[in-house]
């Protein structure tokens, strides 16, 4: 079996139907479904890291590309960030309405200026709350925060199993959120709230004391995501192992060292990621680790790895497959 393994969408449907033929999949009539779906080649599934919307311009249209495959049998995909806020975006904060008047709306991702500029693309093509909303939000809900074969792993952001183990108890038999998962990994500042943090965005380490930076959406952070995937982290200094563009790193400090970071990546399975903004020519993060999100959703391309299941190791830079004209 080889995986097609496709990076972040986000909302990019000519890029990836551009891909899926580069890949060699055609569109194809359904035998038995009323659908059309792009068919692998022979001996080939396609897995896609999660991200499939926010931010471009052709949201559902990707969505039905994605989930065509996925009914048809010959894709699955995991669950991204952007995935998870669009279902807390819309579900209702049953903690918080406890002590408030049940009339106020909140939801477990406030609907605050940044939040609702991160996700206005997908709302201009899915109005908030209408039919079309419910169904996609449905189908969200359908995918696993990630998926183990007996060859590799697949997740958004982060292979961290000890904070998988804390969110299985919650979760589906296949690792899809229930209600009660939802609402409580929603609530900030909870075990839950940080464990589904480090699956579906990574590894975070706090900034020193009264240090924060501006991101590219506009948010101040106190906190900076790291490249778990490297050895030794702990010492270093964290302009070294930050994994942020070059405007975040100029407003740390240069000389602030990494401490107390508890992550160790405890598999022996190759590891497929998403998530990251990767730039450049498309090359393993690691010897156990690659990252196929190279900023489709930007000026970067839309890219896949062809991983080989009766040839796992070693992971090489000539698997790549990007669609750049």
């Amino acid at each position: 079996m080889i995986y097609d393994v496709i990076g972040d969408i986000h909302g990019h449907a000519d890029k990836l139907k551009d891909l899926l033929t580069k890949l060699g999949y055609t569109l194809t009539q359904h035998d038995t479904l009323d659908l059309h779906y792009y068919r692998p080649p022979e001996g080939h599934h396609a897995i896609f890291i999660g991200d499939l919307m926010d931010r471009g311009p052709q949201e559902v249209e990707s969505l039905e590309i994605v989930y065509a495959m996925l009914d048809a049998g010959v894709a699955d995909a995991v669950m991204g960030n952007h995935e998870y806020n669009a279902l807390a975006y819309a579900t209702l904060d049953e903690t918080a309405m406890q002590h408030q008047d049940s009339t106020q709306n909140l939801y477990l991702r406030r609907h605050n200026e940044t939040h609702t500029r991160q996700h206005q693309a997908f709302l201009d093509e899915v109005p908030f709350g209408s039919e079309t909303h419910k169904y996609w939000l449905s189908r969200f809900a359908e995918l696993p925060l990630w998926i183990e074969t007996e060859h590799a792993c697949f997740v958004h952001a982060c292979w961290d199993v000890d904070n998988m183990a804390l969110l299985k108890p919650m979760l589906t038999a296949d690792n899809r959120l229930t209600a009660e998962a939802l609402q409580r990994t929603g609530q900030k500042h909870s075990a839950e709230y940080d464990a589904l943090e480090r699956v579906l965005k990574g590894v975070e380490i706090p900034l020193p004391d009264g240090v924060s930076f501006t991101d590219k959406d506009g948010a101040v952070r106190s906190r900076v995501r790291v490249k778990w995937w490297e050895d030794q982290l702990q010492g270093k200094r964290i302009v070294d192992i930050a994994r942020a563009p070059g405007s975040d790193l100029a407003q740390l400090p240069q000389q602030a060292l990494v401490k107390d970071l508890d992550f160790r990546l405890k598999t022996n399975k190759p590891v497929f990621i998403g998530h990251y903004w990767l730039t450049g020519t498309p090359a393993p993060l690691s010897d156990q680790v690659v990252c196929t999100d190279y900023s489709a959703a930007g000026t970067g391309y839309l890219t896949a790895y062809r991983f080989d299941t009766n040839h796992p190791y070693p992971l090489s830079p000539k698997n790549f497959v990007q669609y750049t004209d």
